[in-house]
């Protein structure tokens, strides 16, 4: 399992890297799903997978606390994006787009560095 945890690193390094090379990708593909009821499960899907992978094994990791916290952040999230509903998830990802846009690049490079420390916490 912790080679899924490094998978979904990668994943996360290349999401940054495109948002740093061209974010228009990342956000027109939010924007052009905002209404979409699946956006908004696999936001919620994706993290409570992530959340209990990494605290089920965060003992396997460099940095078994910081793991641990960064899962049970993530469940808390995928916690809060479930509980929102459907109409407030929109509203938070269109100001996301709308608003965040001119610090994409800021934030993809978070993102690639983000994937690096979880690949490098588990590899």
């Amino acid at each position: 399992m912790t080679t899924l945890i490094i998978v979904f690193g990668a994943l996360i390094l290349l999401a940054g890297v495109v948002i740093i090379i061209n974010p228009e990708t990342v956000f027109g593909y939010l924007r052009r799903n905002l209404d979409k009821l699946e956006l908004h499960i696999l936001a919620v899907i994706v993290r409570l997978i992530i959340g209990v992978l990494l605290i089920t094994h965060a003992t396997y990791s460099r940095y078994p606390l910081i793991i641990e916290v960064l899962g049970w952040l993530s469940i808390i999230a995928a916690l809060t994006l479930a509980v929102i509903g459907r109409a407030k998830f929109r509203s938070l990802m269109s100001w996301a787009v709308n608003t965040l846009k001119p610090y994409a690049r800021f934030g993809g490079f978070f993102a690639a560095a983000f994937g690096i420390f979880l690949v490098y916490a588990f590899y």
